[in-house]
C-alpha cells in the first residue's frame, strides 16, 4: 500500500462528505429563495455580481459552471427582472459587461442575510476550527484550479498584494499591502474586489504553505 497521500478509502469517504454538504447548502438556497423571484442559478449570479462592478457572460458562465447559453438565458431572465442591466466594457467599448442594479443587489443582499442550518453547523464550530477548515477550503479550491475544474479565483493566496507570513504577530501573521495591515487567517478572502493576480503566484503560494505546514509540525506548547 501507498504511503505517499491520502488512502483511496479516505478520498472516497471525503467526498461522500463534502456531498453532503452540498446537498445541505442547495437545501439551504432553496428555503432562502421560497419567497424570492429567483431560482438557485439566478441566485447564484446576482451573488456574483454583488463582489463585481460588471462581468462578461463567458465570466459568468465560467463562475457557474455552465454553458454560455444557459448564462445567457438565465441573464435574459434577470434582465427582465430589472435585477441586472448590461453596460459598455469600460476595456472594450464594442463588448457589454453584465451587472446587478440597485433592486438586485438589495435582493442579493437579503437572500445572502438569511442564514440556513449550514451557516449554523459552521458558527457551531470553534473558531481555531473554522481558521483550520478555511485554510483546508483554500488548498482545495487551489487544486480545483490546477485540475481545470473551477476558473481562478480572487483568493487572498494568489493577489500581488498578499504578504504571508510577514508579522511574528500568530495572531495576525499576514500583511495586506493594499491597505497596509495586518491580519490574520480568519480574514484570509475567497473573493476580494481588490484582488490583482500575483505575478509569480506560486511563489507566493508555497510560501504560504511552508511557513503554514512547518507551524502544523511543531509540538504543541506544554
Amino acid at each position: 500500500m501507498s504511503t505517499g497521500g491520502p488512502s483511496a478509502a479516505i478520498t472516497k469517504r471525503l467526498i461522500d462528505g463534502l456531498e453532503r454538504v452540498s446537498a445541505a447548502l442547495r437545501a439551504d438556497r432553496w428555503r432562502a429563495l421560497e419567497t424570492a423571484p429567483v431560482n438557485p442559478t439566478q441566485a447564484q449570479i446576482l451573488g456574483y455580481l454583488a463582489g463585481h462592478e460588471g462581468a462578461r457572460v463567458g465570466a459568468i458562465a465560467a463562475h457557474l459552471g455552465a454553458s454560455q447559453p444557459t448564462a445567457t438565458d438565465s441573464i435574459a431572465a434577470l434582465e427582465k427582472k430589472g435585477l441586472v442591466e448590461r453596460r459598455p466594457d469600460a476595456q472594450d467599448r464594442r463588448a457589454t459587461t453584465v451587472a446587478a442594479t440597485e433592486r438586485g443587489l438589495a435582493l442579493s443582499g437579503a437572500i445572502e442575510a438569511r442564514a440556513g442550518a449550514t451557516e449554523r453547523a459552521l458558527q457551531a464550530l470553534g473558531a481555531q476550527e473554522q481558521s483550520q477548515l478555511l485554510g483546508l477550503v483554500i488548498r482545495l479550491i487551489r487544486n480545483l484550479q490546477i485540475e481545470g475544474a473551477i476558473p481562478p479565483q480572487r483568493m487572498c493566496v494568489s493577489c500581488k498584494y498578499f504578504r504571508p507570513y510577514a508579522h511574528d504577530d500568530a495572531e495576525a501573521p499576514h500583511h495586506c499591502a493594499l491597505v497596509d495591515a495586518a491580519f490574520g487567517a480568519p480574514a484570509l478572502r475567497l473573493d476580494c474586489a481588490d484582488h490583482e493576480a500575483a505575478q509569480d503566484q506560486e511563489e507566493v503560494w508555497n510560501k504560504f504553505l511552508g511557513v503554514a505546514e512547518r507551524d502544523a509540525a511543531r509540538p504543541a506548547a506544554p
